[in-house]
């Protein structure tokens, strides 16, 4: 299934209600500091099931207690909507706990 780029005025919408990240050139990305590397690696398990129920994979990295995440959707060449709801799902497993 082919996803659409988000406009110029969606993805402005769509950042304000994502604070926590940032626009990197066609991607969003988020930068989190974890208390050490297995509550690093527990986080990036759960992304990493959302991500698969999504069919939606991050661009990320890990060091330590550091994970890096860039989203963007490479057969659309940017950011689309699916880009979107993962950054929120990210964001809302953070909240959970």
């Amino acid at each position: 299934m082919a996803r659409a780029l988000l406009s110029g005025d969606e993805l402005e919408r769509a950042m304000r209600l994502l604070p926590a990240w940032e626009l990197r050139a066609d991607a969003i990305f988020r930068a989190l500091t974890f208390g050490d590397f297995s509550e690093a690696w527990g986080f990036m398990v759960r992304v990493a099931l959302l991500a698969e129920a999504a069919s939606h994979h991050p661009d990320w990295s890990n060091a330590w207690s550091r994970v890096e995440i860039s989203l963007t959707t490479h057969d659309a060449g940017g950011i689309t909507q699916a880009d979107v709801d993962l950054a929120r799902r990210i964001d809302e497993l953070l909240t959970s706990g």
